[in-house]
């Protein structure tokens, strides 16, 4: 199950490790498919990495600090570090093995 960051947990939550974050907000139509894909992908990758969605409306301190300009955008970080991003739905499979 993919856990919610605040702008207040986000830096903790992320300083180590692998962390698959997911910039979204309720009202976004696509952002509500990918919801269950990203449990799916916290399932299949279990301790290996943390898989994380940021709110934008809640946080927007943190989506202006990764530019996320459009909705859902899914950013990659090892050890608090940008390792890749995507923008628009992706699919469990792209985002396991992007993990991986």
């Amino acid at each position: 199950m993919a856990i919610e960051l605040t702008e207040a947990s986000f830096d903790d939550a992320v300083k180590s490790g692998t962390v698959l974050i997911d910039f979204w907000a309720p009202w976004c139509g696509p952002c509500r498919m990918q919801g269950p894909i990203l449990d799916d992908v916290a399932e299949q990758v279990g301790d290996a990495a943390t898989v994380a969605k940021v709110n934008v409306d809640e946080a927007p301190g943190v989506a202006a600090k990764f530019g996320v300009r459009s909705i859902p955008t899914l950013i990659i970080l090892k050890d608090g570090e940008v390792d890749k991003q995507f923008v628009g739905v992706q699919q469990a499979s792209v985002l396991v093995e992007a993990l991986s």
